[in-house]
């Protein structure tokens, strides 16, 4: 018997579990990236470096889904995942503050904390999704998604602003104190939310449907499958596009727009505010649709795609046309379109993961996952040796980050090209129609 899909108290309970992740998140990224740049006086190398650690933990993003499937039970690696992403957290706080004392050994403690951290995001993360995956009726998709990534935005926004104004006036205690209760707060958040959430249901099987099979057989059978290893691709391309405006965007506004600190920290709000938007507007826009007006996941996408690369060119021409240019109406554009196809793209996963000769939901959305972690990564760090490279061989700035957002908006367009081949081969696009509209695609 197929499992009952989940009620939007349960997706919002999962929601939940996103928040607290997004919470210890930002702490180790933002908040200790700040720390040991500002305060620590320590080269920002330093904590570049071991966010791109954490990164590259991800590519154990299938063996963790793997497992999942194996078991047949995904609460357990949510939870186990929680406690490792709290544990590292915790720990890479303490390194921080060790680090203003005994600068070998906190990064020595830095360094084992982000790889904790890493493979504790992998496993809570990759279950995370499959869990939704296998869960969320396929009407209920885009809306699902758009609740549990605005639930991770708002645990990275609340714990910005409570963790900030707890840490001031700052100190290494003060520190610890604060990353403790993150760690503990994510812990509490997860646990409860979580509970019986899977296993509550009467006509839930008891038993894996997953053929059992070794890991690496497992993925290469994935792999060979069309659908499986076409999104991957697209996955690839898309978060590289996505990420590399990430980190030259605010020294864009300050070098050739002439903006203050303050000014370009504004404009990244901007773009949030666009980012949210796009969410909300997919999530609201996927139920608002007639019988006759229906709108598939991979319309949504390539929407998304399309938009962005625009929204890219017009960045392209502001570079060239500064300060006439409405740069603050563009970055929100940017950040709609983001909005738009961050949700499209995980409802169509959320719909693909399903969608093979076996039931592998857990290494499909573990490969993919370890695709937009790599990418992602790689995305801001090509960004910037990319305005560096450019502004050295060109020998102007204006026209380097022009170059570098053609480069991006080219991207997107290819995504968007890749993306109409996202169900080749298979059933049709999943539609969202008010829930009238149910296709057959992902259910394997």
């Amino acid at each position: 018997m197929n499992p009952r899909p989940f009620s939007w108290l349960q997706i919002v309970r999962l929601g939940l579990v996103q928040s607290a992740l997004g919470a210890i998140v930002v702490m180790t990224t933002s908040t200790l990236n700040r720390i040991m740049v500002v305060e620590l006086a320590l080269p920002a190398a330093l904590p570049g470096a071991l966010v791109a650690l954490h990164y590259g933990m991800q590519l154990s993003r299938p063996w963790l889904g793997h497992g999942s499937d194996v078991g047949g039970c995904t609460t357990p690696w949510i939870v186990g995942g929680m406690s490792l992403l709290a544990f590292g957290g915790f720990g890479s706080a303490v390194a921080t503050a060790w680090m203003s004392t005994n600068l070998a050994a906190g990064i020595a403690l830095a360094v084992l904390s982000f790889l904790i951290i890493g493979i504790g995001v992998g496993a809570c993360g990759t279950t995370l999704l499959v869990l939704l995956a296998k869960r969320v009726a396929e009407e209920q998709r885009a809306t699902a998604a758009t609740i549990v990534w605005v639930m991770m935005i708002a645990g990275f926004i609340l714990t910005t602003a409570i963790a900030g104004h707890l840490l001031d006036p700052y100190s290494p205690g003060r520190l610890v104190a604060v990353a403790a209760g993150v760690s503990a707060a994510a812990m509490a958040i997860t646990a409860i939310s979580i509970w019986r959430v899977e296993g509550s249901l009467p006509d839930v099987p008891a038993t894996a449907t997953t053929p059992p099979c070794k890991f690496f057989p497992a993925l290469t059978e994935v792999w060979h499958e069309p659908r499986a290893r076409r999104f991957a691709v697209f996955v690839s391309v898309s978060m590289l596009a996505y990420s590399a405006p990430e980190l030259i965007l605010e020294p864009f506004a300050g070098s050739v727009f002439g903006f203050t600190p303050g000014e370009s920290t504004t404009l990244a709000g901007v773009q949030h505010s666009g980012t949210l938007a796009g969410m909300i507007l997919i999530g609201i826009g996927a139920g608002s649709f007639g019988r006759r007006r229906t709108v598939s996941m991979q319309t949504w996408t390539m929407s998304g795609c399309v938009g962005s690369a625009a929204a890219l060119f017009g960045l392209t021409a502001a570079s060239l046309s500064a300060p006439a240019w409405p740069l603050r109406a563009t970055v929100f554009a940017l950040g709609l379109s983001n909005g738009v196809y961050a949700v499209a793209a995980i409802g169509s996963m959320m719909s693909l993961a399903g969608a093979g000769q076996t039931a592998r939901e857990g290494i499909r959305m573990g490969l993919w996952g370890a695709a937009q972690a790599i990418a992602f990564g790689l995305g801001g760090f090509i960004g910037t040796l990319g305005i560096d490279f450019a502004r050295f061989a060109i020998g102007s700035t204006p026209s380097a980050y022009a170059l570098i957002f053609a480069g991006d908006a080219s991207l997107f367009l290819v995504s968007a090209v890749l993306a109409t081949r996202l169900y080749s081969g298979g059933k049709t696009a999943p539609r969202f129609d008010r829930g009238l509209a149910i296709s057959e695609a992902g259910r394997g």
